[in-house]
């Protein structure tokens, strides 16, 4: 059974997806064991309760020291027997204390295609609109691993998304949010399954 901690910084839609396949039998070999926030407030703890997934908040307010916040969702993460942790909607850098002490065990989904339109400043709506902005005709997200960089880890999975004339950051944005609930259940089903995903 492979154990799966997920960080999370909003409203936790990858969250539910992984939740959904868990429960709908398409991550029969997974339990979700940890859900670590970078927020308070955030509506996917809200998800994580109604399944009764334990949850962990890690935030600034928290832990205003960022070595402290380290140490701190490294030992929930240890505390909860996370074989793989997933980085999904975490608006956060992962320290290095975290990407060494889980290495090869950390994955990340991003909308779009990677190298495309990634590392620093590249998250949310951001992203859409500098697809929208570079006159793209397709985008897509990407499941990769995390390392020291920021997006610069081997790509483990990519699906593309058409950009389609009159496209909004906001119609895109919910395009490629389908391709990545899809994708990020799949790269975790061949995590559980021990496929080779490198």
């Amino acid at each position: 059974m492979l154990k799966l901690a997920v960080l999370v910084s909003g409203g936790g839609t990858n969250l539910q997806a992984l939740i959904d396949a868990v429960n709908d039998g398409t991550l029969a070999r997974t339990r979700i064991v940890l859900v670590v926030s970078s927020r308070g407030d955030a509506h996917a703890l809200t998800r994580a309760r109604e399944q009764d997934i334990p949850v962990f908040v890690a935030g600034r307010a928290q832990y205003p020291d960022a070595a402290a916040r380290a140490d701190a969702i490294g030992g929930a993460l240890r505390g909860a027997g996370a074989d793989l942790v997933v980085l999904a909607g975490y608006m956060s850098i992962v320290p290095p204390e975290l990407t060494q002490a889980f290495a090869g065990r950390i994955i990340n989904i991003h909308p779009s295609l990677i190298p495309k339109h990634c590392g620093l400043g590249f998250y949310g709506k951001n992203v859409h609109r500098a697809v929208l902005d570079a006159g793209e005709t397709e985008s897509g997200a990407t499941v990769h691993f995390v390392d020291e960089g920021v997006d610069t880890g081997p790509v483990i999975l990519q699906e593309k998304v058409p950009v389609l004339p009159g496209d909004s950051a906001d119609s895109l944005a919910a395009r490629v949010l389908v391709t990545e609930h899809r994708i990020l259940v799949e790269a975790v089903r061949r995590f559980a399954d021990a496929e080779r995903i490198t």
